[in-house]
């Protein structure tokens, strides 16, 4: 649940938000990071331990006795015995009608501004990468051109089902990310090639081996791209370090790999050869 539709659920019992209003120094997460306390129940988290304990008991003080909004500033360490030992201000702050509505509005702008990723081929290792994306700052798209392999997704999924995924390339937004992992080969291929010519994209992923690359370079190469454009691509997904051909592992890896590339700021391994194969 979102915190804006926490909000909107439990604004009859009262709630109170807890945000981290400055951090210094070593901090369990950054300013801006909030949480929704109600007497029964929170959203969100401050970074756990023993600040976010204590604050959901002074806000739930808060709300039992009508006390009112509080800026707290808390020295990790020596306060709260957590040796991370930065230094947060908190605000701690009834919540109105007025002020869910405006959580609400910025939600569903940042969910708007989230970097589109498009997954084409909805196997087993694709389905397992949407579903450990959907939960993450991402808008996430599982294409494929069958008809029945796209139940019992997330929600937060988007299943297209297209006659010929490469379309899907041509209309997709600038710096989007396309992950290559369909039924067949063949497909992969013109796939890959297809992302590759476009140039702005954040991140062209496609699961491999070595021979599968090699024999995808050499076409690229043969039908008229150039050597250097190769570099952009990502083969194998998920990195080659880990010996373990299951979807979900497979999965895990590519997406801590695009929060990497896509949310921190290093680039992704380019030109990576590994044993992995499609899942289809």
């Amino acid at each position: 649940m979102t915190l804006a539709a926490f909000l909107l659920a439990h604004q009859r019992d009262g709630i109170v938000l807890v945000q981290i209003d400055t951090a210094e120094g070593s901090t369990p997460r950054e300013a801006g990071a909030c949480m929704a306390v109600s007497p029964n129940a929170i959203a969100g988290t401050i970074g756990g331990g023993q600040l976010e304990f204590h604050c959901i008991d002074l806000a739930r003080h808060m709300l039992s006795e009508g006390a009112g909004d509080q800026l707290l500033d808390i020295p990790l360490g020596p306060q709260m015995g957590q040796c991370c030992g930065g230094r947060v201000r908190v605000l701690l702050k009834r919540c109105s009608v007025s002020e869910a509505a405006l959580m609400a509005a910025r939600e569903k702008a940042e969910a708007a501004a989230r970097p589109p990723v498009l997954i084409f081929g909805a196997g087993h290792t694709g389905r397992a990468l949407a579903q450990a994306l959907a939960p993450l700052p991402f808008s996430v798209s599982l294409i494929d051109d069958r008809d029945d392999v796209m139940n019992g997704l997330p929600a937060a999924v988007t299943c297209i089902r297209m006659a010929d995924p490469v379309d899907a390339i041509a209309s997709a937004p600038a710096k989007a990310t396309f992950v290559v992992l369909s039924h067949s080969h063949a497909l992969d291929y013109r796939l890959a090639e297809a992302a590759l010519a476009r140039g702005d994209a954040a991140y062209v992923g496609m699961i491999g081996s070595a021979t599968k690359r090699a024999r995808f370079e050499s076409g690229f190469l043969r039908s008229g791209g150039r050597r250097e454009t190769l570099a952009r691509l990502t083969c194998p997904i998920g990195g080659s370090d880990v010996d373990d051909k299951r979807p979900e592992v497979i999965a895990a890896l590519t997406a801590a790999e695009l929060v990497r590339c896509l949310l921190g700021r290093s680039e992704p391994a380019k030109g990576r050869h590994s044993r992995h194969e499609s899942a289809a």
